[in-house]
């Protein structure tokens, strides 16, 4: 679907300039978002992830950009590598998607079409791997959780007792805190380790296994938009992960130079665009536990009164123009 405005305010891009929204559900960021385009006069054509089709030649759609809200990571990372072929930029982009989560293979997809998208493939498909990530972290030398990774079952117990106990044990792509475990001890292990094993999926067949941060009731999310912090917040849980969508209670404040230091240096490592950076205050520091490509800012908006879509928005105008 195609929206035409009849106004469109001095963007700095092309009359003609349409915005790609690819999304799988219009929550309340992707109306803000929707209303952040039209207060600027840019039409937004709407690309359901569930519907849209990717022949090997471009046909069907009409944006000069694409912004990826898909909550799929891999229909994401397919269809920014299409995106990508059709020649139209992806906020972010494929390699950031791939990197950062499940929505790299959407965004993979768009990319092979030469469709620009935010965030583009590569970031995409780094972000949604929590392997690939943490290894990139590493190499741009960013404080993370001590880490090892099991390709077998007998060698996750030895992880496990590499890192300590308690450690926590997660798949290597998922979200919103789903399917991690808190293990405390070898019997434990064992149980959670047989129990994943016999899902048979290759999700969990590998094994990431990283230490468990002793850390206040919180957490810190800082939400990057280009080479910028735009909001943050800290999310309070008495629960050990602090998701938003489990029930965290946001809580906006002002980001310290340490924070924002860090945090920029994060979403530089896996290739910048929109990404939410999340951080733990460990013993020995700060820590960067997550860089998220498609992130939510429904409770960041609510607790910081920040207009996050307009900067969202903004950023994708300012990748049009380049």
């Amino acid at each position: 679907m195609l929206t035409r405005l009849p106004e469109r305010r001095r963007t700095g891009v092309s009359e003609t300039f349409t915005l790609g929204l690819f999304y799988t559900v219009i929550r309340p960021e992707e109306k803000w978002i929707l209303e952040a385009a039209a207060a600027r006069g840019v039409p937004v054509e709407r690309l359901h992830d569930e519907t849209i089709t990717f022949p090997l030649v471009r046909n069907g759609f009409h944006a000069d950009l694409v912004l990826n809200r898909s909550v799929s990571h891999s229909r994401s990372l397919y269809a920014l590598r299409f995106f990508e072929h059709y020649g139209v930029p992806t906020v972010n982009p494929y390699e950031v998607v791939a990197l950062c989560g499940d929505k790299v293979l959407a965004s993979l997809r768009l990319a092979e079409y030469g469709v620009p998208t935010v965030n583009p493939y590569e970031v995409v498909a780094l972000c949604g791997d929590k392997v690939l990530a943490s290894l990139r972290l590493a190499e741009a030398g960013v404080p993370t959780p001590r880490t090892v990774v099991a390709l077998t079952p007998e060698a996750a117990m030895k992880a496990l007792d590499e890192v300590g106990y308690p450690a926590v044990l997660k798949p290597p792509i998922g979200s919103w805190g789903r399917l991690m475990a808190k293990v405390d001890d070898p019997e434990e292990a064992e149980q959670i380790i047989e129990h994943k094993t016999a899902l048979g999926s290759p999700m969990h067949s590998i094994f990431y296994v990283q230490e468990f941060v002793e850390k206040p009731d919180r957490d810190l999310r800082a939400f990057v938009v280009g080479d910028r912090i735009v909001a943050a917040m800290y999310r309070h849980s008495r629960d050990w992960r602090t998701n938003a969508a489990r029930g965290a209670d946001p809580e906006g404040f002002t980001p310290t130079a340490e924070v924002s230091e860090l945090a920029l240096k994060a979403a530089d490592a896996v290739g910048g665009g929109v990404l939410a950076v999340d951080l733990m205050e460990s013993p020995e520091g700060l820590v960067v536990h997550e860089v998220n490509p498609t992130p939510e800012f429904r409770a960041l908006t609510t607790a910081t009164g920040v207009d996050v879509a307009g900067a969202v928005v903004d950023y994708v105008l300012e990748v049009a123009k380049r």
